[in-house]
Formats: structure tokens, C-alpha cells, sequence
């Protein structure tokens, strides 16, 4: 039984749609969640991540909103995500918008949700690293007191996915990652190497139609995704899988590297482990390389059960 407290970090997309009803299906307590820029601009993912919680029954969730983009410039979405994603970040279906988010930055709930759960915390970033390495800057023995850090992002062994050399999270705020990557705090990197490997079917999420109201939304959320993603009739499930290895890290086979990510030049945004000894002395980033095959049948099984529920 999971007994920590998920604080998540989202750039509220479809993929982070399906997260937050994964760790909501599990029953995991979520002590908040920080959004930032990303698949969205962070006012919609802070809109996206309002709504969805409301959807999903859980509207006591609180919401903070971080930086419009790195290094105080707005951030501009780019077009394959707004193809992917949909314009409004959630497949341009329409919800119902409720609540509105706590007043206190992103990066400064992330401190005092350290300082106060302590162990009990797991953070969880599936967008860029921005919120973290700015609360990391400004204590970063604060955010030493959580019990862990995971992250989707990166890749290792495979190319990245919106250049050869690097991951949309990391690309999006190289210099944050790097800011992470090189803290020596102990995270879980699950990257694409692994989530590449995990994919939604067109059929399996037409099925969740079947389950309810708040089912049909998804399975219309996620088919846009589908559609739009690649033309394989799937689509890989980046964020679900971040969620699930916090709430079961044994879902993943990891290894430990001391990483950085680079920040400039044609291979910005690419993740590389440190190939010297005398960079080598903290292995802080564990990455995930192998992963549990079923986990797709897993989400596919917490999501019918959560959708049945909610009706």
C-alpha cells in the first residue's frame, strides 16, 4: 500500500491528464500540484489541472502556478505539441472550469510541502524541470527533507523526440535541468528509454467509453492523443508511467549515473551521463532502462475502475 504523499509538477497535457487520473485511481494523496509551461502555456495548464481534478472528484486538490517560461520570457508552445495535444492542451475537448489556484508560486509550495511532509513527500515532475530547480536554487536543503524526486524526461539509449539528441521536457528548460540533474539530491529518471515502450491503444481507451461519463471525456482526451501522436494507432505513455514508478518503483529496473544536461549548441536539452571519474563521485540520478511490460494493462485497469466509480 502506498502511504507517501505525491506532490505533482505538470505541464497539464493529455499524457499529464492521464497521470493525475492514475494516481487518483490508485488512491494516492496528492498534496498539490505546481504546473508550469510545456504542452501548454502554464495559465492553461493551471485551467487544465482545475477542471480535471474537479472531473475527477478530487476539487480540495490544490493548484499553484509557476513561471510563464524560462529565465523570465514567455513561453511559446510549439506546433507539434499543439498537434498532439490539442490547442486547449487536453485534446480540445471542453470542460467545465472550477476553482481557481492558490495565490503562493509554484516553486515555493514545492519548499514548504518539503518542510512540512518531509519523508512522506515524493515529487513528481512530468513537465520541465523549471518549478524544481528554482525551489532547489533557493534551499535546496528544504527539498532534501522529500523522500524522493522523479522525473519524466530525457533519454539515454534512444534518440530524443523533438531533436536526435534531446527530450521535449528537458529541451524546453535545458538550464533547469541541469540545475536538477547536478543538485546531488537522489531522483529516478524514467525517460524515454522506457516509456517509449509503454503504449495506449485507439481501442483500449474507446472501450473506456463504456465506463461512465467522466470515461467518455478520457477516451476522448486520450483518441485525440492517439490520433495525433504518431501513426501507429498508440500512444506512449510518458507521464502515467513517471506517476506509477513513484506510487511502485518496482516497475522499473534503474541504474545510477552522475548526470548534466546540456544547454546550449545543436545537442542542447540532451541528458548524458558523466563519462570522468572525477565527475563520477555522486551517482544521484537513478534511470530507468527496463520497465515492468504490463504496465499498460495496469493503467488500463486502475482507469475502467476510477471511471466506473465516478459514473
Amino acid at each position: 500500500m502506498f502511504t507517501k504523499k505525491l506532490l505533482l509538477d505538470m505541464d497539464t497535457g493529455v499524457d499529464d491528464a492521464l497521470a493525475i487520473a492514475y494516481a487518483v485511481g490508485c488512491g494516492a494523496e496528492i498534496a498539490g500540484i505546481t504546473c508550469g509551461f510545456g504542452n501548454v502555456e502554464t495559465a492553461e495548464a493551471v485551467r487544465n489541472t482545475l477542471d480535471l481534478l474537479s472531473l475527477l472528484g478530487r476539487p480540495e486538490v490544490p493548484v499553484f502556478a509557476g513561471d510563464a517560461g524560462p529565465d523570465g520570457q514567455p513561453f511559446r508552445v510549439s506546433e507539434a505539441c499543439r498537434k498532439i495535444h490539442g490547442e486547449n492542451g487536453i485534446g480540445n475537448v471542453s470542460l467545465p472550469h472550477h476553482g481557481k489556484p492558490s495565490l503562493l508560486p509554484a516553486h515555493r509550495f514545492i519548499l514548504d510541502a518539503a518542510r512540512k511532509e518531509g519523508d512522506a513527500l515524493v515529487i513528481v515532475c512530468t513537465g520541465t524541470l523549471h518549478n524544481l530547480a528554482r525551489a532547489i536554487l533557493e534551499d535546496r536543503e528544504a527539498v532534501a527533507k522529500a523522500h524522493s524526486i522523479v522525473f519524466m524526461g530525457g533519454a539515454l539509449t534512444v534518440a530524443g523526440n523533438v531533436t536526435p539528441y534531446a527530450e521535449a521536457n528537458i529541451a524546453n528548460d535545458p538550464e533547469a535541468a541541469k540545475i536538477v540533474l547536478e543538485s546531488g539530491l537522489p531522483m529516478t529518471m524514467v525517460g524515454l528509454d522506457v516509456t517509449l515502450k509503454h503504449r495506449l491503444t485507439r481501442e483500449t481507451a474507446g472501450r473506456w467509453a463504456d465506463c461512465g461519463h467522466v470515461g467518455g471525456i478520457f477516451s476522448e482526451i486520450a483518441g485525440y492523443y492517439i490520433d495525433n501522436e504518431s501513426d501507429r494507432g498508440s500512444c506512449a505513455l510518458h507521464d502515467p508511467l513517471a506517476v506509477a514508478a513513484a506510487i511502485e518503483p518496482g516497475l522499473l529496473v534503474t541504474h545510477p549515473f552522475a548526470m548534466t544536461a546540456i544547454t546550449d549548441g545543436e545537442a542542447a536539452g540532451r541528458t548524458v551521463a558523466r563519462s570522468y571519474p572525477e565527475e563520477c563521485r555522486v551517482k544521484n540520478v537513478r534511470a530507468a532502462l527496463e520497465s515492468d511490460p504490463g504496465f499498460s494493462g495496469r493503467l488500463d485497469q486502475v482507469l475502467r475502475g476510477l471511471f466506473k466509480t465516478l459514473g
